[in-house]
């Protein structure tokens, strides 16, 4: 394993866009981020193993505690990206992408459990609900919280 725990201070910074991808995984570096500051003391107003943390981990059938586990023995995003390959519930990179497309594009406006919770998040940040993704209001959120 490759000794990559270079952790952000998520007390000065933002953790990586929820859209970059690792492996064809959406959420992994942003998830990496907040689980090395977790490990480093450093993880903010943050959490690791959160709900978004919890879509790729429910995805592939895995424990954000096992993952934990590597992001500890020093994995990098990569390693973590392979690990998920070879860890949980198996998955073609067809299915990787149509997840991670699928994630990517996912509006909580549409969904009527999520809808007010939402719309109200996105009042917050500036941004019109019923045309922004999940991914848009977190990065909206994160410049507007570190913008301070």
């Amino acid at each position: 394993m490759t000794t990559s725990n270079t952790a952000k201070d998520l007390t000065k910074e933002a953790p990586s866009s929820p859209r970059q991808r690792v492996g064809g995984y959406v959420i992994i570096s942003r998830m990496t981020d907040k689980g090395r500051a977790l490990l480093n003391g450093t993880l903010g107003e943050f959490h690791y193993d959160c709900p978004l943390d919890n879509l790729l981990f429910g995805f592939k059938g895995v424990k954000g505690d096992d993952v934990k586990a590597q992001l500890a023995a020093g994995a990098s995003d990569e390693e973590i990206a392979t690990w998920l390959d070879a860890n949980g519930t198996p998955k073609t990179p067809a299915e990787v992408a149509a997840w991670s497309d699928g994630s990517e594009g996912f509006k909580p406006v549409d969904n009527p459990d999520m809808k007010e919770w939402f719309e109200g998040e996105c009042a917050k940040v500036g941004l019109d609900a019923a045309t922004s993704t999940l991914f848009d209001f977190l990065e909206a959120d994160d410049r507007v919280s570190y913008a301070k």
